[in-house]
């Protein structure tokens, strides 16, 4: 049976952290050990599978062999039975010459970290869409020394430990294993003269514009992937890439649920007694509502197509009004006895269906506490 994908198995992004990773396991293992499940084989399978994803990705090295070959990487099945250790210092092969004759690559290359940045927009930036720029602190080439963390006029020197491999092969009983040089710490160079700027680095934590385009109708959570705009790699190798996390901040009128809208419509008493229309504002400009007679609090009117359409396509959603029949207040006196003698009024006749309604439940309820 083919293996399946171990992001898929977790239930996470490639992109997911380290701490992403223990949690979805932890998860998984709380769901699917056998000890909960002693009849059910489906669970104890779910379970290795849970293991085994999580012992590949949890390690960093093994996690960029897996990255880079699948699952044949792990199992040595790339050529002449490599071992992971081995795919790991040949991934980026490509780079240094020929990883299969008898020379091995020059120094070992890391790619720049991911960034991630919150991003916060008004509710109508993420229904229409906006362009704005961004700063995001990071970590960029060194200006003085272009990244190779020496001083000017100067240059790194091969390590004489790895001979500029980057990599050692330490014998343990009868297995050899490849690990960074201990001295050049995988770069296969040594600064002697370190640079004054990034002092031998090769990096600067520095500060950046970045344009981004924000196309329509994103949401809280969505993620932009802007490409190559993460840390700077070390010897060479690609900047990682840049995250920009949606946060929607909170409207004085609108809820938003997905692709709906919804807001609240405050509604005289009389024009919901006898019918009329208010004015409802949309993010497209005001709309005229129609208020039948006899409209009771709570009552929710649809708008079809008054939401926002979906960033990945398809129709608008709808906006939903929610009745609020208002209470007036700062009466005056005569205002006051006009509506005590209208009230009077009422006391005939079924004008309020709904306290009728209440109060002959709370009659029957006490009924039946008192048989």
């Amino acid at each position: 049976m083919a293996k399946q994908d171990y992001y898929k198995v977790l239930d996470l992004p490639r992109t997911a952290t380290e701490a992403d990773i223990k949690k979805a396991y932890r998860r998984l293992a709380m769901k699917y050990h056998p000890d909960r499940n002693p009849d059910d084989p489906d669970a104890e399978h779910k379970f290795k599978e849970a293991k085994e994803a999580y012992e590949v990705l949890a390690d960093a090295q093994k996690r960029a062999v897996y990255d880079q070959f699948g699952h044949a990487g792990l199992e040595g099945g790339r050529s002449g039975g490599f071992s992971a250790a081995e795919a790991f210092g040949d991934i980026f092969g490509e780079m240094f010459g020929d990883i299969f004759g008898g020379q091995r690559g020059r120094s070992q290359v890391f790619r720049g970290a991911d960034l991630r940045y919150e991003l916060e927009l008004d509710l109508e930036q993420a229904v229409f869409g906006t362009e704005t720029e961004i700063r995001v602190p990071s970590l960029g080439e060194c200006p003085t020394c272009s990244g190779s963390g020496a001083a000017k006029g100067t240059q790194p020197k091969t390590c004489d430990t790895c001979a500029g491999h980057g990599q050692v092969r330490v014998q343990q009983g009868i297995f050899t294993i490849q690990q960074p040089c201990p001295r050049c710490k995988g770069r296969g160079k040594i600064v002697a003269n370190p640079c004054d700027t990034c002092y031998g680095q090769g990096r600067v934590r520095r500060e950046k514009t970045v344009a981004v385009s924000v196309p329509a109708g994103v949401d809280s959570g969505d993620r932009i992937r802007l490409t190559g705009e993460g840390e700077a790699g070390r010897n060479g190798g690609p900047p990682g890439d840049l995250y920009v996390e949606i946060r929607v901040r909170e409207h004085p009128i609108f809820e938003r649920e997905g692709s709906h809208l919804s807001c609240e419509v405050p509604v005289s008493f009389t024009t919901a007694a006898l019918g009329g229309t208010v004015d409802v504002p949309t993010l497209d400009g005001e709309v005229v509502l129609k208020i039948p007679a006899e409209t009771q609090s709570g009552r929710v009117f649809r708008l079809r197509e008054k939401g926002v359409r979906p960033v990945r396509g398809g129709s608008p959603g709808d906006l939903f009004c929610r009745v609020v029949v208002e209470t007036p207040v700062d009466l005056s006196a005569e205002q006051k006895e006009l509506l005590r003698r209208f009230e009077a009024t009422l006391q005939q006749g079924s004008h309020k269906p709904r306290e009728q309604s209440f109060f002959e439940g709370v009659k029957k309820f006490f009924a039946r506490a008192l048989e």
